[in-house]
């Protein structure tokens, strides 16, 4: 592992009736310990494995590429500032990496057409061809394959948004033979059955307070969708 542990400080935090510090969760979880290449955050929208995974990717030096945000109607003023509250511990000293999300990707692969305008050799690192002219799956792919050789610290927020299920399998593929190689990390929030079957990686579920690991088996989305697919219409509302 290049991450080794994660702690909180919620005794530190500024509030306790803004978002994240509100939650239960983030006062209730002191630490986590990080023991495999890959780690999964599952739960419920709104249980803060999305925040969290942020804020950590902030706490080590990681940059995520996002332009400036537009107006807000209404603005939270501790929104941004969990991981001012958050210590990290390396392994063997801090590592580069990358934080993917599929709601600012784009934002990415416009300035890397910019970089790309003034060298073109710039592309040779993310699959030789601009992500800009493949469709948003493949641009996708074409990231993961070209960036996960490289040895760090991988941050993905729900990366199966934007990918089909046949997508999401060459993902967890590439997720498994990276692990296996022993240089890249990754920490991810999903809410696919098909990534979290990765072996042998952690699934902390934030769901429960404090958060817990769980095994495969025991998460919703592979419970729900064990069922769905055995007994459909069950789901489906007859008239």
């Amino acid at each position: 592992m290049h991450l080794n542990k994660i702690s909180l400080h919620p005794e530190k935090y500024p509030t306790d009736k803004y978002y994240p510090f509100n939650l239960k969760v983030f006062h209730q979880t002191k630490s986590m310990v990080f023991t495999s290449p890959v780690t999964f955050f599952v739960g419920e929208n709104g249980t803060g494995k999305s925040t969290l995974l942020e804020a950590i990717c902030i706490r080590c030096q990681i940059h995520i590429w996002r332009y400036n945000e537009r107006t807000r109607f209404e603005n939270n003023p501790y929104e941004k500032t969990f991981f001012r509250y958050l210590t990290v511990e390396w392994t063997d000293g801090q590592v580069p990496g990358s934080y993917f999300s599929s709601d600012i990707f784009r934002d990415f692969a416009q300035s890397l057409d910019e970089w790309a305008a003034a060298d073109p050799g710039m592309l040779k690192y993310f699959g030789g061809k601009s992500l800009m002219t493949q469709s948003h799956g493949q641009s996708i792919m074409s990231l993961f394959k070209a960036r996960y050789k490289i040895k760090g610290l991988y941050f993905l927020d729900e990366p199966e948004t934007a990918l089909s299920p046949r997508s999401q399998v060459q993902l967890l593929q590439l997720l498994e033979g990276m692990s296996r190689a022993g240089h890249a990390q990754f920490i991810i929030a999903t809410h696919s059955p098909i990534l979290l079957a990765c072996p042998e990686a952690t699934i902390c579920s934030f769901d429960h307070i404090p958060v817990k690991t769980i095994k495969y088996e025991e998460t919703e989305h592979y419970q729900i969708y064990k069922e769905f697919m055995e007994n459909r219409t069950k789901y489906i509302t007859h008239r």
